[in-house]
């Protein structure tokens, strides 16, 4: 038997990603999103509306950076949530992480998420599905803590992700399989 629910963005896990912009003054702006994706290997979707002081930032800059959450800065990460970047000019003061300059493009690395792609912005897209800014990835960077033998192991980067249903955060953390192999056991 299934049980009926209220419709939500009820799509499990959701990332939960820190996106980061040079204000007009130059200070960094770092928003989390959580609805966003890869639309191609090198091109990022983010589900965020105009009112977002990081849409306006990313159309001015024509840059921006996508960071995974972890474990570890939960409390930062959902500070970026539930703070405006509207309201307060320099969270990222406030939330007591740092940043520095991204190697290819006008945007923020913050230094203490482990994993960042720096997007050019290709476009903001808003029509009667959705609306939502187009960049495509340039640069990836990985701090070293989460490397091993010149890859990037998951299980030390602690991602985390966000329940829509009760919102609330989960690491996700384990290996469970092989993408691309496992399936192959059915195949015939």
């Amino acid at each position: 038997m299934r049980s009926k629910l209220n419709i939500t963005e009820g799509v499990f896990p959701m990332p939960v990603l820190m996106v980061a912009t040079y204000n007009d003054d130059g200070s960094v702006n770092v928003m989390n999103a959580a609805w966003g994706t890869m639309q191609a290997r090198d091109t990022v979707a983010l589900n965020l509306s105009e009112s977002h002081k990081t849409v306006h930032n990313i159309k001015a800059r024509g840059a921006f950076t996508v960071s995974i959450a972890d474990a570890t800065h939960i409390v930062e990460a959902d500070y970026f949530g539930v703070e405006s970047g509207n309201r307060v000019t320099d969270k990222l003061a406030a939330s007591g992480l740092t940043a520095c300059k991204a190697e290819t493009v006008d945007a923020p690395v913050i230094n203490e998420f482990p994993i960042c792609l720096e997007c050019k912005f290709i476009e903001y897209q808003d029509n009667q599905y959705g609306c939502g800014v187009i960049g495509k990835v340039v640069n990836v960077t990985a701090d070293e803590k989460v490397m091993v033998e010149g890859k990037i192991d998951m299980s030390l980067v602690n991602a985390i992700a966000f329940d829509p249903y009760t919102h609330g955060y989960y690491k996700v953390a384990e290996r469970v399989g092989e993408a691309f192999k496992d399936g192959l056991k059915l195949k015939k």
